[in-house]
């Protein structure tokens, strides 16, 4: 082989191996930018997982929260409307439409399981005028962009539900007393309202019920086991009568008696005087 020969196969040889080395260089390059791009892909694909899953977790929450809302908005309403009102304007609301809840409530259940007449009648009439002072109360809260309560909070309910496990004179006595606490308080509060509400419809409103409140607790009063019922003091006030009656009567003997006795000595006296003159006198006329 010449020396020409030589020289050209080292040139191949050389090319060969600098086309080699370039190849490996591109091929490195390549596998490092598919690398970075497949890490950055899993990364990007991590972080949206991680993103999703954080979406997820709070639409899971928010969703927990609009469930224990909803489940409680029936007992406590809501309150969007009540900056506009004063605390006393916004206690009587609330305190009023929880306490007409409880009042038709507990005026089915005494229709229901009443023993006495005058219970059952006096829990149909707790349904209707309750029901009809909750309707109006409702729409002016609806008015005034508040929500009332629809359903009886804890304290309420367990009243409800300790009432309701009695019946016959138990249940009477323990509804009658409820119901001759419970007006007192009303009567009480919706004068308050009446007189010292700052808000004119509320004014307006507890000025129209409260002589309905009036007339129920009259009717409270003379329900059976309550201090004004005849039931309860009839029997007392007739035995005082009749006590009374003897006494007059005993009196009354005692002084005729007395009576007949003074005029009995009187009488007798006079006898007596009349014989001792008629004695004197036939005396005087014996004697010479």
């Amino acid at each position: 082989m010449t020396n020409q020969q030589l020289i050209k196969s080292a040139h191949i040889w050389a090319l060969t191996v600098l086309l080699a080395c370039g190849l490996l260089a591109v091929a490195g390059k390549a596998g490092v930018i598919i690398q970075s791009q497949n890490s950055n892909q899993n990364g990007n694909a991590n972080g949206n997982s991680n993103t999703a899953n954080a979406n997820q977790s709070q639409n899971n929450n928010a969703n927990r929260a609009a469930n224990r809302n909803s489940a409680t908005t029936g007992a406590t309403g809501q309150q969007t409307g009540m900056a506009n009102l004063s605390s006393q304007d916004r206690d009587f609301l609330m305190d009023a439409a929880m306490g007409g809840l409880e009042e038709v409530e507990l005026g089915r259940i005494a229709a229901q399981q009443g023993a006495s007449d005058a219970v059952k009648q006096f829990g149909q009439r707790m349904v209707d005028d309750h029901s009809q002072a909750n309707t109006e109360l409702m729409n002016l809260a609806t008015s005034k962009g508040i929500t009332l309560p629809t359903a009886l909070d804890e304290k309420h309910h367990k009243d409800v539900t300790k009432l309701s496990g009695m019946s016959g004179a138990e249940f009477d006595r323990a509804y009658s007393k409820m119901m001759l606490s419970d007006h007192k308080k009303d009567v009480s509060a919706f004068e308050k309202q009446s007189n010292k509400g700052a808000d004119p419809d509320l004014k307006a409103f507890a000025t129209k019920t409260l002589p309905t409140l009036q007339e129920h607790l009259q009717m409270a009063t003379a329900l059976p086991g309550n201090a004004g019922s005849n039931s309860s003091g009839g029997g007392r006030t007739t035995n005082r009568n009749s006590n009374a009656n003897n006494n007059m009567n005993d009196n009354s003997n005692m002084n005729m008696n007395s009576n007949m006795n003074m005029n009995s000595n009187r009488n007798s006296n006079s006898n007596r005087n009349s014989n001792r003159n008629g004695n004197s006198n036939s005396n005087n006329s014996n004697r010479p």
